[in-house]
């Protein structure tokens, strides 16, 4: 009988520690599952990840905290509408460069008119040359809040560094600091909840406000849009879904026929659909936090670096030195992405014009091998830079920048349409129906917002 009861005790220890094994066996393969996932989805993001965080630049941070600091939440609704169309013309631009294994302006150039490559080379190249000015401005004033430097001196040194960057360091060791610089635009949300929000406005503002238009909100408008959808997305995203390719060596070089397969663009897809909507909530959070810090406030005018780093000092209130670890977080924000977004400009205009000429492009060349492509590059940074030395406001510049951009954009997306819908082109991969009507409503508000702008210029009222 002992030795029954003895045998019974030990087949229930023996059963609970066989559950117990089980147990941790289940919790360990679901853990390795979940890892497994995490790291797919992680390996998923590159040019869309990228491309969204380069729309976030300095031009794009100063343009939204002048919508916080100047209208309060009165902007919002701007976001829900943008986000859909953003997400449609990136994810066509994308798609080209992975089916053609060829840059937008290579395509433009072998299907369409000279003049029409002209224009668009012309108008990226352009818009591109002021953004990078405005950008390289932006982070020396920035740089003025810690060091006594001269601002030419500091522009000419971000200038240098950039171009050393991206000459010297290889691309996929250079794509993966890009998306890591990403992260310095968390302050943001971080902000906007720290600010005791009333988030019940701030959705109503969003997604029920009808907008009062007059001469300053439009100009605002036309700059979110032209800063959100603007012309040198257009050109990077295409060039590097085929430096991905590359990498990932689905290709061997630039033009030849990728092995676009669907689950390839499936993943394509995600990885747009998460860069783009991580850009445009980032931006929905400047905005609110600009609004909850710098327009409760009454700073309703952005004038230098100092008065939009102020939006994150809820950040680090109580702790001692505030202002100055909020001129911080900015600082580092604003120079972190002007190095992502900097290099993206110069590259896009890069990838124009030696695809309009018929040089050797990519980043994933050395110097040697490709030497017209990065001396466009030097060339296009290094003319920007001269903006710095035309004594211009950096915060104007950058909001006249966005403006700019939301212009040269109208007959660039009619390119897009024209590229994506073309069966020669495209094949079985033409634009689908919600391609098409993504594309064609941010065309068509983009071209109804320039043309208010320009309406509202003549007239007095």
């Amino acid at each position: 009988m002992t030795k029954l009861l003895g045998f019974a005790r030990f087949r229930k220890t023996f059963d609970r520690d066989v559950r117990k094994t089980e147990r941790q066996a289940v919790s360990i393969t679901k853990s390795i599952i979940n890892r497994r996932r995490y790291n797919r989805f992680i390996r998923i993001l590159g040019p869309g990840i990228i491309t969204g965080a380069a729309d976030d630049d300095p031009s794009g941070i100063a343009t939204y905290s002048q919508a916080g600091a100047g209208h309060g939440l009165g902007l919002l609704w701007a976001f829900p509408l943008m986000l859909p169309l953003l997400m449609a013309v990136q994810e066509s631009c994308a798609r080209i460069g992975a089916i053609t294994g060829k840059g937008l302006a290579a395509v433009i150039k072998e299907n369409y008119s000279r003049k029409l490559l002209y224009m668009s080379v012309a108008l990226v190249v352009v818009a591109n040359t002021i953004n990078i000015g405005a950008d390289l401005g932006a982070m020396a004033a920035t740089t003025q809040l810690f060091v006594n430097i001269p601002f030419v001196v500091l522009s000419i040194f971000y200038a240098v560094v950039i171009i050393l960057l991206v000459i010297f360091v290889n691309y996929r060791t250079y794509a993966k600091i890009l998306k890591w610089l990403a992260i310095t635009l968390l302050a943001y949300p971080l902000t906007a909840f720290l600010t005791n929000q009333d988030w019940g406005q701030v959705f109503a503002h969003t997604f029920t406000t009808v907008p009062s238009m007059d001469f300053n909100t439009i100009y605002l408008f036309v700059g979110i849009l032209g800063t959100t959808i603007s012309p040198y997305l257009f050109f990077w995203d295409t060039s590097e879904q085929v430096e991905e390719e590359i990498s990932k060596h689905n290709m061997k070089q630039i033009r030849s026929v990728p092995e676009a397969t669907r689950r390839y663009l499936h993943k394509l897809r995600i990885d747009n659909f998460v860069g783009m909507g991580l850009a445009n909530v980032t931006a929905w959070f400047i905005v609110i936090a600009c609004a909850a810090t710098l327009n409760h406030s009454g700073i309703t005018q952005i004038n230098t670096a100092a008065d939009a780093a102020r939006a994150l000092e809820p950040l680090v209130n109580g702790f001692p030195n505030a202002g100055l670890i909020a001129k911080l977080i900015f600082s580092v924000g604003i120079i972190g992405l002007g190095l992502l977004a900097v290099p993206v400009l110069a590259g896009s205009s890069s990838y124009a014009i030696t695809e309009a000429i018929g040089w050797r492009e990519g980043l994933y060349r050395k110097f040697k091998r490709a030497a017209g492509f990065y001396g466009v590059i030097i060339a296009a940074t290094a003319v920007g830079l001269l903006i710095n030395f035309l004594n211009i406001d950096p915060i104007a510049a950058l909001i006249f920048t966005a403006v700019f951009n939301g212009i040269a954009s109208v007959p660039l997306l009619f390119m897009l349409i024209k590229i994506g819908n073309n069966r020669a082109i495209m094949g079985d991969y033409r634009n689908g129906r919600w391609s098409k009507i993504g594309i064609w409503l941010a065309l068509i508000v983009m071209t109804a917002s320039v043309l208010a702008l320009f309406y509202s210029l003549v007239t007095p009222h």
